[in-house]
């Protein structure tokens, strides 16, 4: 009775959802472009405000009554399958991938989101279609947990009116400690002596002090990774106030990353392992054409990817990263980024 008079907009109840997105919601989803969002406010009668800063996510609200809510999500949900279909004009992929959304929702309503023995995140998959994904793990420095919400837009908005029903009956409980994504570290690569960083798909020369210090470093001995060849400017890069660094080097065509070993220091940090989940009609995008992104991705995080083979009936497939912290981090990125 409750999600039906939510689904109707009967209850006049202001909620307020939180999305996580990649930070080229401003580019590749015209989302982040003023007037669309404007547009969305108006029709929708949401309040929609998106999160600034140089950062490689971003948090877009959502504010207002639940009729409110549900028209907002199913501008979002449509406007991104019309850049999905528009992406795919220009590609050589047949199969069209799902909308994909990430929620973010206080920790402690996520029990209930998932229900005793699953079988409230297992009702809301069977009846709207939508596959749903609670992470394990609370984003960095919050309270809050992602839920990765795919499938049709329509799939997608019953879905997120099931999923508004939860957090009404239950909500957070003790104080919640909001995920705020922190800004991106621009990647630095040192080839001929000179530091650069990445601006867009333009390599710029990084500012003098970076330089000096990669001279300095490039006067240790380079260290070349086990099982490869010198790359073609070989250097490491120093300690930097007692902790070890990592750099990347470019021998044209392919980005690889090495790691760094200094005299005095200890060698990288121990290796863990971390594990994801990935639906089967995502994975063609994340393996490329006979493995050659999935290889760029080993290549430039300098993890360990294991995608382990479909089971019958399974419609997900099992990802495993191996490596230091920092190189999980990249991988991880790097795949959410495909």
């Amino acid at each position: 009775e409750m999600e039906s008079k939510v689904s109707e907009g009967g209850l006049n109840v202001t909620l307020t959802i939180r999305l996580l997105m990649h930070g080229k919601v401003r580019g590749s989803h015209s989302l982040g472009k003023g007037e669309t969002v404007k547009k969305m406010r108006e029709e929708s009668g949401a309040r929609i405000n998106i999160s600034e800063g140089n950062c490689p996510e971003r948090i877009v609200t959502i504010t207002g009554p639940t009729d409110a809510i549900f028209k907002a999500f199913a501008m979002i949900a449509y406007k991104f399958e019309e850049d999905i279909t528009n992406s795919m004009s220009n590609s050589t992929a047949t199969s069209k991938p799902p909308v994909t959304l990430r929620l973010v929702v206080p920790a402690s309503q996520c029990g209930s989101l998932i229900g005793k023995g699953g079988s409230k995140i297992k009702e809301i998959r069977e009846s709207t279609g939508a596959q749903v994904q609670v992470a394990g793990d609370m984003l960095p420095n919050s309270t809050e947990r992602a839920v990765t919400i795919s499938g049709t837009p329509d799939a997608i908005i019953q879905c997120v009116k099931q999923i508004c029903v939860v957090m009404l009956e239950s909500p957070p409980k003790g104080a919640t400690i909001p995920y705020r994504p922190k800004p991106a570290s621009t990647p630095v690569i040192f080839a001929g002596g000179q530091a650069y960083t990445i601006q867009g798909q333009y390599a710029i020369p990084h500012p003098d002090q970076l330089t000096k210090l990669h001279q300095l470093a490039m006067q240790q001995t380079p260290f070349t990774p086990l099982g490869q060849t010198t790359p073609a400017f070989p250097g490491t890069l120093g300690s930097v106030a007692g902790k070890q660094r990592s750099f990347i080097v470019l021998p044209l065509p392919a980005l690889t990353v090495f790691p760094c070993i200094c005299p005095g220091l200890d060698a990288s940090p121990p290796a863990s392992t971390h594990e994801l989940t990935i639906p089967n009609d995502l994975i063609g995008c994340i393996i490329g054409r006979q493995g050659t992104k999935i290889n760029e991705i080993r290549q430039m995080s300098g993890a360990q990817i294991k995608i382990a083979n479909a089971t019958e009936g399974s419609s997900e497939r099992q990802i495993t990263i191996t490596g230091t912290p920092a190189n999980i981090s990249l991988a991880q990125y790097l795949i959410n980024a495909r």
